[in-house]
């Protein structure tokens, strides 16, 4: 059963006359006829109380009413999602981005494309560093928002990719604000309680090869805990369980709430620089799109 028979039937019922009916769906009085033909003919009964004025349904059409209606409004939806979804596909990006910036900077940067590219629909993507990259090699993202140490590149060669700077971001210790005199004092006297991230992370690695070797030699580094994402950090932190080094992005709102202190005046901090990376001579007008108005946010 067709959406436009199904219209023509209730454009019938609700005003009791095939001219007027005609009229409402646009369509001359012989045309209109001949479409209620069809429908008769295809359901193989009549429809219509032709004998009666104002014209009526028969007494078997009346009964459904109420589900013609329904049948009628739920295509009329479907046809409209359907359309939606087209113009969905033919303008949308996948962007993945590296957890601890979902978490905190790339809502923001979202909500700033999207006030310039209103028609765009974002598809966004947690992961870790390398799958974030994973995605962009085998094109399951289009662009990726990562980290990168300041002096460090990134893990595909540069040949490959394109990449844009967004910001700068800052690797800070902090503990809970209630723990604080005890985390001081602890190093003071050359024991750090630390929550950790896995070596095989990209913060892990960053603590590794960036954080720790500025940390006093005489400093032992006590592991508590063990997480590979920086929201549970920021939370076993918030439990006391130890000093967390955590974006800063991410950290400031805990910080001003008077949940978690920062400790960079007695702990090292680093930098992090926010990329935006896309596959070299990558195309299509959405991407493009995207990656210029990125590329114009930078340091925004």
């Amino acid at each position: 059963m067709r959406l436009e028979w199904l219209e023509d039937i209730l454009a019938v019922a609700e005003t009791g006359s095939f001219s007027e009916a005609a009229d409402r769906r646009h369509l001359t009085q012989s045309a209109f006829s001949r479409r209620i033909r069809n429908i008769e003919d295809y359901v193989g009964v009549q429809l219509f109380d032709r004998a009666r004025k104002p014209v009526q349904l028969r007494a078997t059409t009346g009964d459904q009413r109420e589900q013609i209606a329904r049948l009628a409004a739920g295509l009329r939806q479907l046809v409209e999602d359907l359309r939606r979804g087209d113009r969905r596909a033919l303008n949308r990006i996948v962007i993945a981005s590296q957890h601890a910036l979902t978490a905190a900077f790339t809502p923001g940067l979202i909500r700033a494309v999207q006030a310039r590219r209103q028609d765009t629909y974002i598809r966004l993507r947690s992961a870790n560093l390398d799958e974030c990259f994973a995605q962009l090699l085998s094109r399951q993202a289009d662009i990726a928002i990562v980290y990168r140490v300041p002096g460090q590149d990134h893990p595909i060669e540069a040949d490959y990719i394109e990449a844009t700077a967004l910001g700068v971001d800052r690797l800070i210790p902090v503990c809970a604000t209630g723990a604080a005199g005890r985390m001081r004092h602890a190093v003071q006297a050359g024991e750090l309680p630390v929550i950790a991230y896995p070596a095989n992370v990209f913060l892990g690695q960053v603590l590794e090869r960036v954080v720790f070797p500025q940390l006093d030699p005489g400093l032992a580094v006590d592991q508590q805990v063990e997480t590979a994402l920086t929201l549970a950090a920021v939370e076993l932190a918030a439990e006391e369980l130890g000093v967390a080094w955590v974006p800063a992005s991410l950290s400031s709102r805990y910080v001003a709430a008077g949940t978690l202190c920062d400790l960079t005046d007695q702990l090292p901090a680093c930098d992090l620089l926010i990329t935006a990376v896309r596959l070299a001579g990558a195309s299509g007008s959405t991407e493009a799109g995207v990656w210029d108005l990125l590329a114009a946010h930078r340091g925004a």
